[in-house]
């Protein structure tokens, strides 16, 4: 298995490609800004694009969902519970000056404990909410393609509309600082970290 980051846009979102290597099946995660742009780079690591996978629906890490189903035919997935943001993708890029397609359904609803099968790989499903009422994180092995739910030095804002403080920090403390210390953690913006660095060092985990 590998996993190879995507660093898109305006917002520094990441967007993350997971490959089974014996099968070359592949699964992308959160298609971002431009991400039409790697279309070619992507399609030359996989034998089959299987799914496009969201952590959520903000509009940054949803906004290439159409492209990628429409041109390599992948599953797209998402929780249910963040359907009303994903019908909302049109207007909410819009109030920032982007311009973005509707996102096609979901194919698949994510849920806890759901195994994603790539080939040889199973991704595991963990739900998160707190930074989106229908967050998901993905655990490859040591692993972890966290989106806006941890990032280095920071956790994600709930700020947002269905964004709460408490139901995030309970998410992390019961979803993620309970993996081993090793475990890479890959957040939706900014640079990767582990699960032991952000436990020891990160301010707002302190207590948790």
């Amino acid at each position: 298995m590998s996993i190879k980051t995507y660093n898109l846009g305006p917002m520094d979102n990441n967007t993350y490609l997971i490959v089974d290597e014996t099968t070359g099946e592949g699964a992308l995660v959160d298609p971002s800004f431009g991400s039409e742009e790697i279309l070619g780079d992507v399609l030359s690591r996989v034998t089959s694009l299987k799914y496009v996978l969201n952590t959520h629906a903000h509009f940054d890490h949803v906004i290439g969902n159409a492209f990628y189903v429409e041109k390599t035919n992948a599953l797209l997935a998402l929780n249910r519970a963040d359907l009303p943001l994903l019908h909302l993708l049109t207007a909410s890029a819009d109030r920032y000056g982007f311009h973005a397609d509707p996102s096609p359904e979901p194919a698949i609803y994510l849920q806890e404990g759901q195994p994603i099968i790539l080939g040889n790989t199973s991704i595991e499903v963990f739900e998160t909410p707190g930074h989106a009422p229908g967050h998901v994180v993905f655990l490859i092995g040591d692993d972890l393609v966290a989106g806006d739910c941890l990032f280095k030095g920071s956790i994600g804002r709930t700020d947002l509309p269905g964004g709460s403080m408490q139901t995030l920090l309970h998410s992390i403390k019961t979803r993620i600082l309970c993996l081993p210390d090793v475990v890479r953690v890959l957040p939706g913006h900014g640079e990767a970290t582990t699960v032991g660095r952000e436990r020891l060092k990160n301010e707002f985990l302190i207590g948790l």
